[in-house]
């Protein structure tokens, strides 16, 4: 089965849980003889070149033979034969919003003027990228729809029997490439606009989510909750949609017992995209409560979002300076060890289609609190669950787990085992079974 799948960021290029969940279950559809061609926007940056060979054509009708991408696998997944990737010039990034889109606009024309010795005029379009048109769009939605221009063009030149999108950004790529093949459209909701702003979503967002969603043939929610979701306020019916959860990649490269921690105390991670959706907030307001009962505690924060410089304020009117440490955003190795030295992983959002999170700090015997918003609890119903605006209650399980190290050990053990029935290969059954259904 051959799969054109449109994402909008994947490892070692993350900002969140969506990158992990595309990596975790295309290596297991791949392992099960699915061929995947992974379609990603990327920035015409010499730096992110390398773990895949980048595609080069000035259009995609008039390029993409197949020995031209033949080998664009991961370099690290050897075994992964079934995967490629082709890479588009594109500004979109991961979790971006309307300013953070112009500003990373602006930011890629300084860079370019740079490159070309300070003149604007002409450009080079010997990187190894696909190129969609003259220039990016003005804003994040015509971006959107800028992007839809490849889905129709590889529409044209791939060979595939099916479609499949994840999240919003890719949902008019992927219609493009429904309407000039023919071919089913399979789309993932990860989150959606309701997630992401609450009772004030920007409508034009909802519009292109409820177009994928009314387009697709079929829809895959990650959790109950989404799936719900997607029927009461995108007004889609149920029998469309299916759920699949998340799982979580268990190898690792470091062990918790190698970790040199480097402070005495316990140690509470928040770890996440610092913006609303996630409830930094409620983790500093807790933490404060925390603090004043206990001395042996710090409080991390690793990650980064729009609210950060208001959490070092509210940090700060709490007094926590020497209690409280903001590490930016973690990959790779540093990621892992922030996991393994940690004593709790909190995770207080606000809302949570999913969250693969708790499943990465279970992997190094890390006890786990989460907010009853989360869909992870549908498949781990014993973790410790708290409503993400109940600061008591969460600083009191917070207090239970530090204070008590024969329940923290036994929550831990309890995770290990739940953890054992987590595999990312009955996710990726589950899509597999979905394509069949669509296809003669």
């Amino acid at each position: 089965m051959k799969v054109l799948m449109f994402g909008w960021e994947f490892p070692p290029y993350i900002s969140g849980g969506l990158g992990t969940a595309c990596y975790g279950l295309t290596q297991h559809m791949a392992r099960r003889g699915a061929r995947i061609t992974f379609v990603l926007p990327m920035l015409r940056e010499r730096a992110q070149k390398s773990h895949v060979k980048l595609m080069g054509a000035v259009e995609v009708a008039e390029a993409l033979p197949k020995a031209a991408i033949k080998e664009a696998s991961l370099v690290r997944e050897r075994e992964e034969e079934n995967m490629r990737f082709l890479r588009v010039s594109s500004a979109l990034r991961p979790y971006l919003t309307e300013q953070r889109y112009v500003e990373e606009l602006a930011r890629l024309e300084r860079e370019r003027v740079r490159a070309l010795g300070g003149k604007p005029e002409g450009r080079d379009v010997s990187d190894s990228v696909i190129q969609i048109s003259g220039e990016y769009g003005r804003n994040l939605v015509e971006e959107v729809h800028r992007y839809a221009t490849v889905g129709r063009r590889l529409a044209i030149v791939e060979d595939f029997d099916i479609i499949h999108a994840h999240d919003w950004m890719t949902f008019p790529a992927a219609i493009a490439a429904k309407q000039a093949s023919g071919k089913p459209l399979v789309i993932h909701v990860h989150a959606t606009e309701f997630d992401r702003s609450g009772d004030h979503p920007n409508w034009e967002i909802y519009h292109l989510e409820k177009w994928g969603m009314e387009a697709a043939d079929r829809i895959i929610a990650v959790s109950g909750r989404t799936r719900d979701l997607i029927v009461s306020r995108y007004f889609i019916a149920p029998a469309k949609v299916a759920v699949v959860h998340n799982a979580v990649i268990k190898e690792k490269t470091v062990e918790r017992k190698q970790v040199v921690r480097g402070v005495k105390e316990k140690i509470v991670l928040f770890l996440g995209r610092v913006t609303l959706q996630k409830g930094p907030d409620y983790f500093v307001e807790a933490a404060a409560r925390v603090a004043r009962k206990i001395k042996n505690v710090r409080f991390v924060m690793a990650g980064t979002g729009d609210m950060l410089p208001r959490m070092i304020e509210r940090m700060a009117q709490h007094r926590l300076l020497d209690r409280f440490h903001f590490t930016g955003f973690l990959r790779g190795k540093k990621l892992e060890e922030m996991y393994a030295m940690s004593d709790l992983y909190v995770m207080p959002s606000v809302s949570e289609p999913f969250g693969i999170t708790p499943f990465e700090a279970m992997k190094y015997g890390v006890p786990v609190i989460v907010s009853k918003q989360a869909g992870i609890t549908e498949v781990l119903p014993h973790l410790i669950k708290v409503d993400f605006w109940d600061v008591e209650a969460l600083a009191r399980s917070i207090l239970d787990v530090l204070t008590d190290p024969e329940y923290s050990e036994g929550l831990v053990e309890t995770n290990t085992r739940e953890l054992e029935k987590v595999d990312w290969d009955n996710s990726a059954a589950k899509v597999l079974d979905i394509y069949g259904g669509l296809l003669p």
